[in-house]
C-alpha cells in the first residue's frame, strides 16, 4: 500500500522523569522537536500513574463496545465534542475513496470536575475518572511546554520558562481528550487493502499532542521531515515510515512510552523552527486481513482562547529561517483554531450547504 523506509528508530526517547538535568533534557526535547516533530516520553510512571493509563482504556473499551443507539446519543457537533463513527471522518480526500476507518470519542474541558457535554451511559458513572486523566494529561503538557521554554532559551524577563505554559492555563481552551478505537474489518465488507486505510494523511491542529497506544497494535506512519515531498504528496509513493508502539529499549517497560508531536499551531508560532509532521494510521502489513483492534488515546493541547500568537522572544526562533519570515502572524489560539475547524468540519460550518466532509486529527 506505500512506501515505507527503515528510519522509524531516529525518533528518540527521553526521560522526563527528572533522573537528568532539566537544561539537558530540554535541548534533547527541542532538537526531536525541530528535527522530527515526534520524540517518546518516559516518564516512569511518575507524571501519569500507569495504572490510571490502563484504566483509561478499559472505559475506552467498554464505551466502543456498548450499543451504537448509546454512541449516537452523544454524536460529534460543532464544538468538536462528542463521538464519530466509522467512516465520518475523511482525513485526506484526496488520496481516500472512503471515510477513516475508525471511530472516537471526544471531551472537552472539564470545568469543577464536570463533562461540558452529553455522557453516554457507559461512562456517565465515570466522570471523576475522565476529568482526573484529563488533567493528568493537561498537566504533563504544561511540564513538557516549559522544558521547551528552557530549551528555546526564552528571555528570563519575557517570562523564561514558563511563557509557554502560562498560556496554556487560567482559561477555555480546545484542549480535547480523545478515545479511539480502530476495529478490525470482517471479510464480509467492502474493504481494500490496498486502498484503505484507518486514519488519512494529516497534521495535528494545537500545540502538543500526546498519544497513548497500547504493546502490540501498531499502524501510526509518519513523512520524516528530513524528506522534501513534492506538494505535500501524502499518497502511496510518498516516503511513510513505521513508527514502532514500543520503540527499541522499552520493550519490557510496564507501559509503551508516551508519543509526544508537534502540532500546526506550535510549529507556526515557533516560525517552523518545530516540526508539525504528517502522519497516519494504516492497517498492519502482518496477521490477518482487516487488521486486529487497535486503541489509542490522544490528547490535544492548546493555549487558551483568548492567547495571542505573537514572536515568541528566543534567539532559536528568532534565527529560524521558517515560512512566517521574522514576524508570526498575530491571530488568537481561538482564531487558529475555528480557521482548521472550519476547513475540516465544514457541513456543520455552512448551514448545511453541500455534504459534510469531517476530519480531525486522530492517532
Amino acid at each position: 500500500m506505500a512506501a515505507t523506509n527503515g528510519q522509524a528508530g531516529q525518533i528518540p526517547v527521553i526521560d522526563i522523569s527528572g533522573s537528568d538535568p532539566e537544561v539537558e533534557v530540554a535541548k534533547k526535547l527541542v532538537d526531536a522537536a525541530a528535527t522530527y516533530g515526534f520524540v517518546y516520553i518516559k516518564s516512569q510512571g511518575k507524571d501519569i500513574p500507569i495504572e490510571t493509563i490502563d484504566g483509561m482504556f478499559n472505559l475506552s473499551k467498554a464505551f466502543f463496545s456498548s450499543p451504537i443507539e448509546e454512541k449516537k446519543g452523544c454524536i460529534i457537533t460543532e464544538n468538536n465534542r462528542g463521538w464519530s463513527g466509522m467512516h465520518s471522518e475523511t482525513l485526506d480526500p484526496k488520496s481516500q475513496r472512503i471515510g477513516d476507518f475508525k471511530e472516537a470519542m471526544n471531551f472537552g474541558e472539564f470545568v469543577d470536575g464536570k463533562a461540558q457535554q452529553p455522557l453516554p451511559p457507559s461512562l456517565v458513572h465515570h466522570e471523576s475518572e475522565l476529568d482526573k486523566f484529563h488533567t493528568y494529561c493537561h498537566d504533563m503538557m504544561l511540564k513538557i511546554l516549559t522544558l521547551f521554554a528552557i530549551g528555546l532559551q526564552i528571555d528570563q524577563e519575557a517570562g523564561g520558562p514558563k511563557w509557554f505554559s502560562s498560556r496554556h492555563q487560567g482559561g477555555p481552551s480546545g484542549c480535547t481528550l480523545r478515545l479511539l478505537h480502530y476495529p478490525s474489518i470482517p471479510t464480509s465488507s467492502d474493504y481494500q487493502p490496498d486502498v484503505d486505510i484507518r486514519a488519512g494523511a494529516h497534521s495535528d491542529y494545537g500545540s502538543i499532542t500526546l498519544l497513548f497506544q497500547r504493546p502490540g497494535q501498531p499502524g501510526l506512519e509518519i513523512i520524516p521531515p528530513s524528506f522534501k515531498t513534492p506538494q505535500r504528496d501524502t499518497g502511496p509513493t510518498a516516503p511513510w515510515t513505521p513508527v514502532p508502539v514500543s520503540p527499541p529499549g522499552t520493550e519490557t517497560d510496564p507501559s509503551p512510552p508516551i508519543l509526544v508531536n508537534i502540532g500546526d499551531l506550535l510549529s507556526h508560532w515557533t516560525n517552523d523552527l518545530f516540526k508539525s509532521t504528517v502522519h497516519r494510521v494504516v492497517f498492519p502489513k502482518e496477521g490477518k486481513l482487516g487488521g486486529e483492534d487497535r486503541y489509542s488515546i490522544a490528547y490535544f493541547g492548546h493555549p487558551t482562547g483568548t492567547t495571542i500568537l505573537e514572536p515568541i522572544p528566543s534567539p532559536m526562533v528568532k534565527g529560524s529561517a521558517g515560512t512566517n519570515g521574522t514576524g508570526v502572524k498575530a491571530m488568537t489560539a481561538d482564531e487558529h483554531l475555528m480557521s482548521r475547524l472550519k476547513a475540516t468540519y465544514l457541513g456543520l460550518y455552512r448551514d448545511g450547504e453541500g455534504e459534510k466532509d469531517t476530519k480531525v486529527a486522530s492517532a
